[in-house]
């Protein structure tokens, strides 16, 4: 059994670099140190460990744009390797790639690693440079998917990320993005990479954003079903903050949550909607915002 965990304290951390530079650069000839790059403290740093705690695996992911984060460092004890310790240890940093907002991952690979990364869903597309001056490389990329939310009228909720990218352009470079629609429930992600503050946490401003926008993106959708269409507008939000988000930023708003009067809208009138939008981090309740919103007709603009 392996468990994959984020070196905090500096102590782990010494543990993880060590561990790198044993099995990347020590074999070499490279001093300890060497493992290091400028990237260190902008990137998102993982292990994996065996039932005795001991490391078995590394590797580090960053973002180069928006939508791109470059997986780096993977490394593998000698004793565990092709035994799927290295897929699991990639896995995991693909995963974190998605939840700060990428949208595929690019590695350069050594030549000896080339195999294992096609094999796990790679395609070479570019020469990349030498690595330690020596080692012959070749640049991957993987699109990243995510196969488990379920997302309803495919078509409606890419016109909502579209809208969000092109009229609220602050939306993509806070990596929010719309995970799930079932009719009844939306639920977006933000990238906490892309929104922390000093403290190791989300901007509090960030936090609003992402709640006032998810109800902004339930009103959106359920406008579509109803095939009504209007200019949504936020008339007055409050919200209430719990703990701080470290891990993971999610926001959930339920249908049952919504009061609108959507005839008024059919009818060429402003219609109000008010609604609640939960706050997570990870599965933990951390702040509700509650909103007012107001749909004008097409008319009025």
């Amino acid at each position: 059994m392996y468990t994959v965990e984020k070196p905090k304290t500096d102590e782990e951390l010494k543990a993880y670099f060590a561990f790198r530079w044993l099995w990347l650069r020590e074999p070499w000839g490279y001093p300890e140190g060497s493992e290091k790059d400028e990237y260190e403290s902008v990137s998102e740093h993982r292990v994996l460990k065996n039932q005795s705690g001991k490391i078995v695996a590394c590797g580090r992911v960053h973002l180069n744009t928006t939508e791109e984060a470059q997986i780096r460092h993977i490394a593998v004890d000698k004793e565990y390797r092709r035994k799927g310790v290295g897929q699991i240890m990639l896995n995991a940093l693909e995963q974190v790639a998605r939840d700060i907002g990428a949208e595929r991952a690019v590695t350069n690979s050594r030549e000896s690693s080339i195999e294992f990364f096609e094999n796990c869903g790679f395609e070479i597309i570019d020469e990349a440079p030498n690595e330690l001056g020596k080692l012959k490389r070749k640049q991957m990329r993987k699109h990243l998917f995510n196969n488990n939310n379920l997302v309803l009228h495919p078509k409606w909720c890419r016109e909502l990320q579209k809208t969000w990218h092109e009229e609220i352009p602050i939306t993509e470079h806070m990596g929010i993005k719309l995970y799930q629609y079932t009719e009844r429930t939306i639920e977006t992600h933000a990238s906490l990479n892309k929104n922390i503050n000093l403290h190791g946490s989300m901007f509090a401003g960030s936090i609003y954003s992402l709640a006032t926008l998810t109800g902004w993106g339930m009103i959106f959708l359920q406008l579509k079903q109803k095939h009504l269409a209007g200019e949504i507008v936020l008339g007055d939000g409050s919200i209430h903050y719990h703990k701080p988000i470290t891990m993971k930023p999610r926001a959930i708003c339920n249908i049952e949550t919504v009061r609108a009067k959507f005839d008024l809208l059919a009818r060429g009138k402003k219609c109000p909607v008010s609604l609640h939008v939960d706050i997570l981090d990870g599965d933990d309740q951390v702040a509700e915002f509650s909103g007012q919103y107001w749909v004008l007709p097409n008319a009025s603009r």
